[in-house]
Protein backbone atom coordinates (compact mmCIF):
# COMPACT_ATOMS: atom_id res chain seq x y z
CA UNK A 1 0.00 0.00 0.00
CA UNK A 2 1.60 3.25 -0.66
CA UNK A 3 1.83 6.41 1.05
CA UNK A 4 -1.51 7.90 0.42
CA UNK A 5 -3.70 4.98 0.44
CA UNK A 6 -2.37 4.37 3.65
CA UNK A 7 -3.13 7.82 5.35
CA UNK A 8 -6.08 7.74 3.26
CA UNK A 9 -7.41 4.07 5.17
CA UNK A 10 -5.92 5.18 8.96
CA UNK A 11 -8.39 8.31 8.53
CA UNK A 12 -10.96 6.48 7.74
CA UNK A 13 -10.72 4.02 10.22
CA UNK A 14 -9.88 6.29 12.84
CA UNK A 15 -12.89 8.53 12.45
CA UNK A 16 -15.00 5.29 12.29
CA UNK A 17 -13.69 4.30 15.53
CA UNK A 18 -14.42 7.37 17.18
CA UNK A 19 -17.70 7.80 16.24
CA UNK A 20 -19.83 3.99 17.12
CA UNK A 21 -22.82 5.47 18.07
CA UNK A 22 -23.36 6.78 14.26
CA UNK A 23 -21.99 3.62 13.16
CA UNK A 24 -24.88 1.93 15.42
CA UNK A 25 -27.59 4.15 14.05
CA UNK A 26 -26.26 3.27 10.57
CA UNK A 27 -27.20 -0.19 10.97
CA UNK A 28 -30.10 0.47 12.90
CA UNK A 29 -31.32 2.01 9.92
CA UNK A 30 -30.25 -0.72 7.25
CA UNK A 31 -31.81 -3.29 9.61
CA UNK A 32 -34.98 -1.57 10.58
CA UNK A 33 -36.24 1.07 7.75
CA UNK A 34 -34.63 -0.16 4.81
CA UNK A 35 -35.87 -3.92 5.52
CA UNK A 36 -34.40 -7.73 3.98
CA UNK A 37 -36.94 -8.28 1.24
CA UNK A 38 -37.39 -12.02 0.54
CA UNK A 39 -39.39 -13.68 -1.95
CA UNK A 40 -41.46 -17.51 -1.09
CA UNK A 41 -42.41 -19.71 -4.07
CA UNK A 42 -45.22 -22.12 -3.99
CA UNK A 43 -45.54 -24.36 -6.41
CA UNK A 44 -48.75 -26.37 -6.89
CA UNK A 45 -47.41 -29.54 -8.46
CA UNK A 46 -49.58 -31.55 -11.00
CA UNK A 47 -51.00 -28.61 -12.73
CA UNK A 48 -53.96 -26.85 -10.88
CA UNK A 49 -57.36 -26.32 -12.35
CA UNK A 50 -57.62 -22.23 -12.44
CA UNK A 51 -61.55 -22.28 -14.01
CA UNK A 52 -62.31 -23.95 -10.58
CA UNK A 53 -60.00 -21.39 -7.91
CA UNK A 54 -61.03 -18.56 -9.41
CA UNK A 55 -64.78 -19.46 -10.45
CA UNK A 56 -66.46 -17.65 -13.15
CA UNK A 57 -69.72 -17.58 -11.08
CA UNK A 58 -72.02 -15.38 -13.80
CA UNK A 59 -70.58 -17.00 -16.84
CA UNK A 60 -73.24 -19.39 -18.49
CA UNK A 61 -70.21 -21.47 -20.77
CA UNK A 62 -68.34 -22.30 -17.65
CA UNK A 63 -71.43 -24.35 -16.19
CA UNK A 64 -71.91 -25.57 -19.82
CA UNK A 65 -68.63 -26.86 -20.18
CA UNK A 66 -68.99 -28.27 -16.80
CA UNK A 67 -72.30 -29.65 -16.32
CA UNK A 68 -70.88 -32.05 -13.26
CA UNK A 69 -67.75 -30.33 -12.58
CA UNK A 70 -68.81 -26.49 -12.06
CA UNK A 71 -68.43 -25.27 -8.58
CA UNK A 72 -72.43 -24.31 -7.89
CA UNK A 73 -72.47 -23.94 -3.99
CA UNK A 74 -70.72 -21.72 -1.37
CA UNK A 75 -68.58 -19.53 -4.31
CA UNK A 76 -66.92 -16.81 -2.33
CA UNK A 77 -68.11 -14.30 -4.55
CA UNK A 78 -65.13 -11.55 -5.22
CA UNK A 79 -66.78 -9.32 -7.84
CA UNK A 80 -70.27 -10.05 -10.13
CA UNK A 81 -68.05 -12.37 -12.64
CA UNK A 82 -65.31 -13.83 -10.55
CA UNK A 83 -64.89 -15.53 -7.18
CA UNK A 84 -63.08 -18.08 -5.08
CA UNK A 85 -63.51 -21.75 -4.41
CA UNK A 86 -65.10 -22.53 -1.36
CA UNK A 87 -61.75 -23.82 0.07
CA UNK A 88 -60.30 -20.14 -0.62
CA UNK A 89 -62.26 -18.78 2.56
CA UNK A 90 -59.27 -18.14 4.54
CA UNK A 91 -57.51 -15.54 1.81
CA UNK A 92 -60.54 -13.98 1.64
CA UNK A 93 -59.43 -11.41 4.40
CA UNK A 94 -56.33 -10.66 2.00
CA UNK A 95 -58.05 -10.01 -0.58
CA UNK A 96 -60.14 -7.38 1.57
CA UNK A 97 -57.13 -6.16 3.29
CA UNK A 98 -55.50 -5.71 -0.38
CA UNK A 99 -53.07 -8.11 0.13
CA UNK A 100 -53.34 -9.93 -2.25
CA UNK A 101 -53.24 -9.74 -6.59
CA UNK A 102 -54.44 -12.69 -8.93
CA UNK A 103 -53.25 -12.46 -12.16
CA UNK A 104 -54.94 -14.62 -14.80
CA UNK A 105 -54.34 -15.71 -17.99
CA UNK A 106 -50.46 -16.70 -17.29
CA UNK A 107 -48.25 -18.38 -19.64
CA UNK A 108 -46.36 -18.79 -22.30
CA UNK A 109 -46.40 -19.01 -26.33
CA UNK A 110 -46.60 -22.48 -27.64
CA UNK A 111 -47.61 -23.97 -24.67
CA UNK A 112 -46.40 -27.75 -23.42
CA UNK A 113 -48.52 -30.29 -21.82
CA UNK A 114 -46.02 -32.38 -20.07
CA UNK A 115 -45.91 -31.99 -16.73
CA UNK A 116 -42.25 -32.29 -16.31
CA UNK A 117 -41.14 -30.43 -19.64
CA UNK A 118 -43.88 -27.46 -18.76
CA UNK A 119 -42.23 -27.25 -15.27
CA UNK A 120 -38.87 -27.04 -16.32
CA UNK A 121 -39.47 -24.08 -18.77
CA UNK A 122 -41.69 -22.76 -15.84
CA UNK A 123 -38.28 -23.19 -13.76
CA UNK A 124 -35.63 -22.18 -15.92
CA UNK A 125 -37.76 -19.35 -17.78
CA UNK A 126 -36.60 -20.30 -21.20
CA UNK A 127 -39.10 -20.68 -24.55
CA UNK A 128 -41.59 -23.73 -25.25
CA UNK A 129 -38.31 -24.96 -27.39
CA UNK A 130 -35.12 -23.67 -25.39
CA UNK A 131 -33.77 -26.32 -23.10
CA UNK A 132 -31.60 -24.49 -20.14
CA UNK A 133 -29.66 -26.26 -17.60
CA UNK A 134 -30.01 -24.02 -14.57
CA UNK A 135 -33.14 -22.35 -13.16
CA UNK A 136 -34.36 -18.06 -13.05
CA UNK A 137 -33.63 -18.61 -8.87
CA UNK A 138 -29.74 -20.11 -9.41
CA UNK A 139 -29.26 -17.63 -11.56
CA UNK A 140 -29.92 -14.68 -9.12
CA UNK A 141 -27.98 -16.66 -6.87
CA UNK A 142 -25.00 -16.59 -9.46
CA UNK A 143 -25.22 -12.93 -9.24
CA UNK A 144 -26.54 -12.05 -5.86
CA UNK A 145 -25.80 -14.84 -3.67
CA UNK A 146 -22.56 -15.34 -1.49
CA UNK A 147 -23.81 -18.95 0.01
CA UNK A 148 -26.21 -21.91 -0.41
CA UNK A 149 -28.27 -20.56 2.27
CA UNK A 150 -29.06 -18.11 0.65
CA UNK A 151 -31.94 -19.95 -1.18
CA UNK A 152 -33.56 -22.74 0.78
CA UNK A 153 -36.01 -25.52 -0.34
CA UNK A 154 -37.95 -26.92 1.89
CA UNK A 155 -37.58 -30.50 0.26
CA UNK A 156 -34.97 -33.44 0.07
CA UNK A 157 -34.10 -32.98 -3.55
CA UNK A 158 -33.26 -29.47 -5.11
CA UNK A 159 -35.29 -28.18 -7.74
CA UNK A 160 -33.93 -27.24 -11.30
CA UNK A 161 -35.31 -23.47 -10.00
CA UNK A 162 -32.72 -23.32 -7.70
CA UNK A 163 -29.76 -24.51 -9.65
CA UNK A 164 -27.40 -21.80 -11.10
CA UNK A 165 -24.85 -22.09 -13.47
CA UNK A 166 -21.69 -21.88 -11.35
CA UNK A 167 -23.97 -21.83 -7.58
CA UNK A 168 -26.62 -23.88 -6.18
CA UNK A 169 -29.31 -22.76 -3.23
CA UNK A 170 -29.44 -25.94 -0.75
CA UNK A 171 -32.72 -28.56 0.06
CA UNK A 172 -33.68 -29.55 3.83
CA UNK A 173 -37.20 -30.19 4.46
CA UNK A 174 -35.50 -30.88 8.51
CA UNK A 175 -32.58 -28.52 9.23
CA UNK A 176 -31.53 -30.43 12.30
CA UNK A 177 -31.57 -33.41 10.36
CA UNK A 178 -29.00 -32.01 7.97
CA UNK A 179 -27.11 -30.46 10.74
CA UNK A 180 -27.01 -34.29 12.74
CA UNK A 181 -25.66 -35.37 9.00
CA UNK A 182 -23.08 -33.09 8.21
CA UNK A 183 -21.60 -33.78 11.65
CA UNK A 184 -21.73 -37.68 10.71
CA UNK A 185 -17.72 -39.13 11.66
CA UNK A 186 -18.01 -40.38 7.83
CA UNK A 187 -18.57 -37.40 6.31
CA UNK A 188 -15.82 -35.93 8.09
CA UNK A 189 -13.64 -38.10 7.35
CA UNK A 190 -14.47 -37.95 3.74
CA UNK A 191 -14.05 -33.75 3.43
CA UNK A 192 -10.21 -34.75 5.30
CA UNK A 193 -9.04 -36.03 1.49
CA UNK A 194 -10.34 -32.20 0.41
CA UNK A 195 -6.60 -31.27 -0.30
CA UNK A 196 -5.96 -33.96 -2.09
CA UNK A 197 -3.43 -33.03 -4.74
CA UNK A 198 -4.86 -34.69 -7.24
CA UNK A 199 -8.28 -33.10 -7.14
CA UNK A 200 -9.41 -30.01 -9.27
CA UNK A 201 -12.76 -28.25 -10.56
CA UNK A 202 -12.32 -30.83 -13.52
CA UNK A 203 -12.92 -33.71 -11.34
CA UNK A 204 -13.82 -34.58 -7.41
CA UNK A 205 -12.89 -31.08 -6.84
CA UNK A 206 -16.09 -29.99 -7.35
CA UNK A 207 -17.91 -32.20 -5.40
CA UNK A 208 -15.82 -31.70 -2.10
CA UNK A 209 -16.65 -27.91 -2.10
CA UNK A 210 -20.11 -28.77 -2.71
CA UNK A 211 -19.74 -30.97 0.14
CA UNK A 212 -17.81 -28.50 2.19
CA UNK A 213 -20.88 -25.80 1.14
CA UNK A 214 -23.09 -28.31 2.49
CA UNK A 215 -21.54 -28.72 5.48
CA UNK A 216 -20.91 -24.70 6.23
CA UNK A 217 -24.94 -23.62 5.39
CA UNK A 218 -26.37 -26.85 8.22
CA UNK A 219 -24.09 -25.20 10.63
CA UNK A 220 -25.19 -21.78 9.65
CA UNK A 221 -28.83 -22.58 9.44
CA UNK A 222 -28.58 -24.61 12.74
CA UNK A 223 -26.41 -22.13 14.75
CA UNK A 224 -28.74 -19.25 13.93
CA UNK A 225 -32.82 -20.57 14.17
CA UNK A 226 -34.09 -19.33 17.09
CA UNK A 227 -35.91 -22.35 18.39
CA UNK A 228 -39.08 -20.94 20.15
CA UNK A 229 -42.61 -21.82 20.30
CA UNK A 230 -44.81 -20.59 17.47
CA UNK A 231 -47.58 -18.33 18.73
CA UNK A 232 -49.69 -19.30 15.71
CA UNK A 233 -51.57 -22.75 15.07
CA UNK A 234 -50.32 -24.47 11.67
CA UNK A 235 -52.54 -27.56 10.27
CA UNK A 236 -51.23 -30.70 10.48
CA UNK A 237 -49.73 -31.66 7.32
CA UNK A 238 -46.44 -31.47 5.40
CA UNK A 239 -47.61 -28.49 3.51
CA UNK A 240 -48.25 -26.49 6.45
CA UNK A 241 -45.12 -27.85 8.05
CA UNK A 242 -42.82 -26.37 5.20
CA UNK A 243 -44.05 -23.20 5.59
CA UNK A 244 -44.03 -22.75 9.74
CA UNK A 245 -40.64 -23.85 8.91
CA UNK A 246 -40.09 -20.88 6.49
CA UNK A 247 -41.39 -18.41 8.97
CA UNK A 248 -39.21 -19.69 11.63
CA UNK A 249 -36.04 -19.39 9.26
CA UNK A 250 -37.99 -15.90 8.39
CA UNK A 251 -37.99 -15.02 11.72
CA UNK A 252 -34.73 -15.52 13.44
CA UNK A 253 -33.63 -13.17 10.57
CA UNK A 254 -31.85 -15.88 8.47
CA UNK A 255 -29.48 -14.36 5.26
CA UNK A 256 -31.91 -16.17 3.22
CA UNK A 257 -33.38 -14.36 0.36
CA UNK A 258 -35.36 -17.23 -1.91
CA UNK A 259 -37.41 -20.02 0.19
CA UNK A 260 -39.27 -23.04 -2.26
CA UNK A 261 -41.89 -24.93 -1.14
CA UNK A 262 -44.63 -27.11 -3.24
CA UNK A 263 -47.68 -28.90 -2.53
CA UNK A 264 -48.46 -31.98 -5.09
CA UNK A 265 -51.34 -34.12 -6.39
CA UNK A 266 -53.07 -31.46 -8.41
CA UNK A 267 -53.36 -33.96 -11.88
CA UNK A 268 -57.12 -34.26 -11.62
CA UNK A 269 -57.69 -36.42 -15.04
CA UNK A 270 -61.03 -38.21 -12.56
CA UNK A 271 -63.20 -37.07 -9.82
CA UNK A 272 -61.67 -33.81 -9.62
CA UNK A 273 -63.83 -32.17 -7.05
CA UNK A 274 -62.84 -33.83 -3.88
CA UNK A 275 -59.21 -33.88 -4.17
CA UNK A 276 -58.74 -30.19 -5.84
CA UNK A 277 -61.34 -28.93 -2.61
CA UNK A 278 -58.83 -30.50 0.05
CA UNK A 279 -55.70 -29.26 -1.68
CA UNK A 280 -56.96 -26.15 -1.97
CA UNK A 281 -57.93 -25.71 1.40
CA UNK A 282 -54.38 -27.15 2.66
CA UNK A 283 -52.89 -24.12 0.62
CA UNK A 284 -55.48 -21.78 1.91
CA UNK A 285 -55.48 -22.96 5.39
CA UNK A 286 -51.16 -23.12 5.20
CA UNK A 287 -51.17 -19.74 3.56
CA UNK A 288 -53.18 -18.15 6.05
CA UNK A 289 -51.46 -19.26 9.35
CA UNK A 290 -48.04 -18.37 7.76
CA UNK A 291 -49.10 -14.72 6.85
CA UNK A 292 -50.29 -14.26 10.51
CA UNK A 293 -47.33 -15.71 12.04
CA UNK A 294 -45.28 -12.96 9.43
CA UNK A 295 -46.96 -10.60 10.96
CA UNK A 296 -47.48 -10.98 14.31
CA UNK A 297 -43.50 -11.01 14.41
CA UNK A 298 -43.27 -8.00 11.80
CA UNK A 299 -41.77 -9.77 8.99
CA UNK A 300 -44.59 -9.70 6.49
CA UNK A 301 -44.05 -6.22 5.26
CA UNK A 302 -40.22 -7.75 3.49
CA UNK A 303 -42.08 -10.75 2.45
CA UNK A 304 -43.83 -11.90 -0.85
CA UNK A 305 -45.38 -14.79 -2.00
CA UNK A 306 -46.12 -16.04 -5.38
CA UNK A 307 -47.95 -19.21 -5.92
CA UNK A 308 -47.67 -20.72 -9.60
CA UNK A 309 -49.10 -24.23 -11.23
CA UNK A 310 -46.96 -25.88 -14.40
CA UNK A 311 -50.30 -25.06 -16.04
CA UNK A 312 -54.25 -24.91 -15.95
CA UNK A 313 -56.74 -27.47 -17.14
CA UNK A 314 -58.86 -27.64 -19.99
CA UNK A 315 -62.06 -25.87 -20.03
CA UNK A 316 -64.09 -28.45 -20.75
CA UNK A 317 -64.34 -31.46 -18.09
CA UNK A 318 -63.08 -35.04 -19.23
CA UNK A 319 -65.87 -37.86 -19.08
CA UNK A 320 -64.23 -39.23 -15.87
CA UNK A 321 -65.60 -35.92 -13.97
CA UNK A 322 -61.92 -34.38 -14.60
CA UNK A 323 -60.27 -32.09 -16.90
CA UNK A 324 -57.04 -32.85 -19.09
CA UNK A 325 -53.76 -30.71 -19.35
CA UNK A 326 -54.51 -27.19 -20.41
CA UNK A 327 -52.47 -23.99 -20.80
CA UNK A 328 -52.74 -20.42 -19.03
CA UNK A 329 -53.54 -20.29 -15.87
CA UNK A 330 -54.17 -17.91 -12.85
CA UNK A 331 -51.30 -16.58 -10.52
CA UNK A 332 -51.35 -15.35 -6.88
CA UNK A 333 -49.36 -12.86 -5.43
CA UNK A 334 -49.33 -11.58 -1.56
CA UNK A 335 -47.82 -8.95 0.03
CA UNK A 336 -48.30 -5.81 1.96
CA UNK A 337 -47.70 -3.02 -0.35
CA UNK A 338 -48.97 -4.43 -3.78
CA UNK A 339 -49.69 -1.55 -6.03
CA UNK A 340 -52.84 -3.44 -7.98
CA UNK A 341 -54.15 -6.05 -5.16
CA UNK A 342 -57.58 -7.83 -6.15
CA UNK A 343 -57.70 -8.83 -10.07
CA UNK A 344 -54.98 -7.95 -11.80
CA UNK A 345 -56.57 -8.42 -15.23
CA UNK A 346 -60.31 -10.11 -16.42
CA UNK A 347 -60.32 -13.66 -16.86
CA UNK A 348 -59.38 -14.97 -20.87
CA UNK A 349 -62.88 -15.07 -23.11
CA UNK A 350 -64.86 -18.64 -22.64
CA UNK A 351 -65.80 -18.21 -26.17
CA UNK A 352 -62.85 -17.62 -27.70
CA UNK A 353 -60.70 -20.49 -26.74
CA UNK A 354 -57.63 -21.69 -28.70
CA UNK A 355 -57.44 -25.10 -30.86
CA UNK A 356 -57.13 -26.74 -28.10
CA UNK A 357 -59.82 -25.99 -25.92
CA UNK A 358 -57.49 -23.64 -23.62
CA UNK A 359 -57.87 -20.31 -22.22
CA UNK A 360 -55.41 -18.16 -24.62
CA UNK A 361 -52.17 -16.89 -22.49
CA UNK A 362 -52.20 -12.91 -21.93
CA UNK A 363 -49.67 -12.49 -19.44
CA UNK A 364 -46.10 -14.22 -19.79
CA UNK A 365 -44.92 -16.04 -16.88
CA UNK A 366 -41.66 -14.27 -17.51
CA UNK A 367 -43.30 -10.81 -17.37
CA UNK A 368 -44.14 -11.99 -13.35
CA UNK A 369 -40.40 -12.96 -12.91
CA UNK A 370 -39.13 -9.88 -13.96
CA UNK A 371 -41.35 -8.06 -12.12
CA UNK A 372 -40.41 -9.35 -8.80
CA UNK A 373 -36.66 -9.06 -9.38
CA UNK A 374 -37.38 -5.93 -10.56
CA UNK A 375 -39.74 -4.14 -8.12
CA UNK A 376 -38.91 -6.37 -4.86
CA UNK A 377 -35.29 -8.15 -5.37
CA UNK A 378 -34.24 -4.91 -6.53
CA UNK A 379 -32.11 -6.41 -9.29
CA UNK A 380 -32.01 -6.34 -12.88
CA UNK A 381 -33.39 -8.95 -14.40
CA UNK A 382 -31.14 -9.12 -17.74
CA UNK A 383 -28.65 -12.60 -17.36
CA UNK A 384 -31.25 -14.32 -15.03
CA UNK A 385 -34.49 -13.96 -17.44
CA UNK A 386 -33.05 -15.18 -21.05
CA UNK A 387 -35.62 -13.05 -22.83
CA UNK A 388 -36.70 -9.29 -21.88
CA UNK A 389 -39.83 -9.00 -20.76
CA UNK A 390 -42.69 -6.46 -19.93
CA UNK A 391 -42.83 -4.94 -16.50
CA UNK A 392 -46.23 -5.57 -15.03
CA UNK A 393 -47.41 -3.40 -12.52
CA UNK A 394 -48.67 -5.62 -9.29
CA UNK A 395 -45.56 -4.31 -7.44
Amino acid sequence: MDRRKFIKNSALASSLFFVPNFVKAFESIASERLGYKRLVIIQLGGGNDGLNTIIPHNNDLYYKARPKLAITKNIIKLNDDLGFHPSLGPLRALYDNGELSIINNVGYPNPVRSHFRSMDIWQTASNSDQYLQSGWLGRFLDQHGKKPYNAIEMDEQLSLAMKGEHFNGIATNDYKVLYNTSKDPYFKKVLDHYNDAHLSEHNLGYLYQTMIEAKSSANYIFENTKVQASQTTYPQNRFAKQLKNVSQFINSDLDTKVFYTSLNGFDTHANQNNRQTKLLSQYADGVAAFVEDLKSNGTFKDTLLLTFSEFGRRVKQNAANGTDHGSANNVFVIGKNLKQAGFYNNLSSLSDLDKNGDLKYSVDFRSVYATILSQWMDVTSEGIIPSKQKLLKFI
